[in-house]
């Protein structure tokens, strides 16, 4: 009975722990090791590429492992529905070739302080493809272990079967005319036959290629023969926010903007970028290096951005004169995973919340997100305010999910710019 007793919690305890495992979905940009740095997914040549293709295009993935040694990388694909929950296919069904590989392709960094390995992966390639349209997750884990899960990436693979028409117009709104942006678009579908538009179709607008602020679920308000009408009035609007913040690290030699030191030891770089303050009264301005909170990795002195560039010890601060009570200031933008994460949040320190973080030589685009400690709720423009003129990227994605069929299909996925 007394073993029972002990043996109980244990049994209990590592149920919990399969439990978890099983339930997490691994269905976000998300990195599972602290040695992982630098992650890029994208199409094309250019890392600033969204990760959407059509089929029989190709996906790029690469990142840095800060080991500096060689690990048994592999990967694979899950396909999801448009909620980017796992679809009713079976793996044999979306994917030709092995359903798990390798990543072969890794290289050393050299001429650089901080040590790392450079690995890079495209698909399709000789041992893997994608066969459907839809959303996917590309999974990086170790050892042949799928439970080991080191990072996850989605993407998007579009086969255009729709013409989508949009317009971006000022909201009816008057409180948000000069504050948010506000989409109209029409579908039509000519050549495919949509019995139940409502319920086969379901569209997604999302901001900037951030999924936590999409506006999802949209449905038809008319249906005119074969063109299927979204004129909402003040629902598909997005807070406008303000071109983003932005400091050049390209450089390890002599500062680069809003750099105010520059320093090294000789096992490291360190870099602190001038103080922040708020600008939320401040009028707005057009940034030529806004790139919409993304990143860039460059290097100003050598040609190999990937290899060559060092990693920097890069010290932010946001200036105010008190802490707030009721809340914590995050760093913010793509180089967090567009995430709220505890290695990103800032101490109030002598006038202003700091941050000491790890970046790769490049220039980056960020922003401040206050988290009210509370309710929890996300506000990433409490320090810039939200300005009509600000230039955004969106994208229109239409699924179609037709009356039988057992995953969402992705038949359209149409980009747009705010342009004032």
């Amino acid at each position: 009975m007394n073993r029972l007793k002990i043996l109980l919690p244990l049994i209990a305890t590592i149920f919990t722990f399969q439990l978890q495992a099983q339930d997490r979905a691994y269905n976000t940009d998300d990195v599972y090791k602290d040695y992982i740095r630098t992650v890029r997914c994208f199409t094309g040549n250019s890392p600033l590429n969204y990760p959407i293709l059509d089929l029989g295009g190709s996906v790029s993935l690469s990142f840095d492992d800060l080991d500096g040694d060689i690990k048994d990388y592999s990967y694979t694909l899950i396909h999801c529905n448009s909620d980017w929950m796992p679809s009713g296919l079976s793996v044999m069904e979306y994917i030709d070739g092995f359903e798990t590989e390798e990543i072969w392709n890794y290289e050393y960094s050299f001429n650089t302080l901080v040590e790392y390995t450079h690995y890079e992966l495209t698909i399709p390639n000789n041992n893997m493809s994608f066969t459907k349209s839809g959303n996917y997750i590309l999974k990086v884990f170790l050892d042949n272990d799928e439970d080991d899960v080191v990072l996850t990436r989605r993407f998007m693979v579009v086969d255009n079967q729709v013409a989508v028409n949009v317009d971006m117009v000022i909201p009816i709104a008057v409180k948000k005319k000069r504050t948010h942006h506000e989409i109209d678009f029409n579908i039509l579908h000519n050549n495919l036959d949509i019995r139940a538009p409502r319920q086969d179709v379901d569209v997604i607008i999302m901001k900037n290629g951030r999924w936590d602020t999409a506006i999802r679920g949209l449905k038809p308000v008319f249906v005119r023969g074969k063109e299927l009408i979204y004129d909402y009035q003040d629902k598909i609007t997005f807070p406008a926010g303000r071109e983003y913040r932005y400091v050049d690290l390209s450089s390890t030699r002599v500062r680069g903007d809003f750099v105010r030191e520059l320093e090294d030891d000789g096992k490291m770089y360190y870099m602190h970028v001038i103080p922040d303050r708020d600008l939320t009264e401040i009028s707005h301005i057009q940034e030529q290096a806004d790139i919409n909170g993304r990143y860039v990795i460059s290097n100003a002195h050598e040609n190999n951005n990937a290899l060559e560039s060092d990693y920097i010890t890069t010290f932010f601060t946001y200036q105010t004169d008190e802490p707030f009570d009721n809340g914590s200031v995050y760093l913010f933008g793509e180089l967090t995973d567009w995430q709220i994460k505890p290695e990103f949040e800032m101490s109030y320190i002598d006038g202003g919340y700091a941050l000491k973080t790890l970046l790769k030589q490049g220039i980056y685009n960020y922003t401040y997100a206050y988290v009210d400690d509370e309710t929890g709720t996300v506000d990433d423009t409490f320090s810039d305010g939200n300005w009509y003129q600000t230039e955004n990227d969106y994208h229109i994605f239409v699924y179609y999910r037709p009356f039988g069929a057992r995953y969402d299909q992705l038949i359209n996925v149409t980009p747009l710019k705010s342009l004032w």
